[in-house]
């Protein structure tokens, strides 16, 4: 049994309701990637996309009150006082706290987050759109402000894995396995000419693109983007903002969530069919069932 924490001055407790799993989780878990251990800093919950209620604050917090509903980031809290916090990118901060690595993350029901970036969630937004949109989604709006599209562009993703679980309403569909030549098909949707940008996490995604195109990578051939013009660029996640105005897409029905449910119990399960890659979109926990 997880004892339930105290908030500090600064700090609101919250009780979850659901929580998304992410790829993510299983690095940190796993510790495959050049990260910390979860254990240097004393944490044995991953987790970082929480949606819940208030159910109590710290003895400064003004702005938050108990039965308000909030949601817990990848980002736990940052530096604020950075370039890059003050122009909306502060999930790049050096001093950005990561959710699930270095404090503790929304796999148990119980968590405290700081009030100054705890994320409003908005009436209407259900719990389930809502816990996995404070990764996914507002990780798939930065990518798409990262590309500088405009309206009548065409963006392809390849694979529509996590990431690409919430905010897609799709014009078309392509069937890896029963098409031969993919980049063809998707140039042939494309006006003929190719996307204007490629949301990728595989090298093989850049054959499809229109030349001088954007393309974002979330995780190739020099000369490729030399001899077309590419651009390439990084996202990690999502802004404290991007967070929120996907969870306004949400809240006017914008968004198309492909999710798959599991009791709290089923937790286990689901992770483990998160990384054997049988998950079609997000796996979403349900803390009350």
């Amino acid at each position: 049994m997880v004892p339930v924490p105290e908030p500090g001055p600064d700090e609101v407790l919250l009780r979850l309701n659901t929580t998304g799993l992410c790829f993510t989780d299983l690095h940190y878990m796993m510790h495959d990637f050049a990260f910390p251990k979860m254990s240097d800093f004393g944490v044995r919950s991953p987790g970082h996309e929480g949606a819940g209620v208030i159910v109590k604050v710290g003895a400064n917090v003004k702005n938050w009150k108990v039965g308000d509903r909030g949601g817990v980031k990848p980002v736990w809290d940052v530096y604020g006082s950075c370039d890059l916090c003050w122009g909306n990118k502060e999930a790049y901060c050096a001093n950005a706290i990561s959710t699930g690595l270095v404090k503790t993350g929304t796999y148990q029901q119980y968590i405290v987050s700081p009030a100054k970036y705890t994320t409003r969630i908005p009436d209407g937004v259900d719990d389930f759109i809502a816990a996995p949109a404070m990764c996914s989604a507002a990780t798939m709006y930065r990518s798409l402000i990262e590309a500088e599209l405009r309206p009548g562009d065409w963006v392809c993703f390849p694979g529509g894995g996590g990431g690409e679980s919430l905010p897609i309403n799709r014009e078309d569909f392509i069937d890896f396995k029963e098409t031969k030549h993919v980049a063809a098909a998707v140039v042939a949707i494309a006006d003929n000419v190719g996307a204007h940008a490629v949301l990728v996490t595989a090298p093989q995604a850049y054959s499809t693109a229109i030349t001088a195109m954007n393309t974002v990578t979330i995780g190739a051939d020099p000369s490729l983007f030399a001899f077309r013009n590419l651009e390439i660029k990084g996202t990690l996640v999502g802004s404290m903002e991007d967070t929120s105005r996907a969870l306004d897409f949400a809240g006017r029905g914008l968004l198309k969530p492909i999710y798959e449910t599991y009791p709290i119990d089923k937790l286990p399960e689901a992770v483990q069919k998160l990384k054997k890659g049988e998950v079609a979109g997000r796996c979403v926990v349900d803390f009350n069932a």
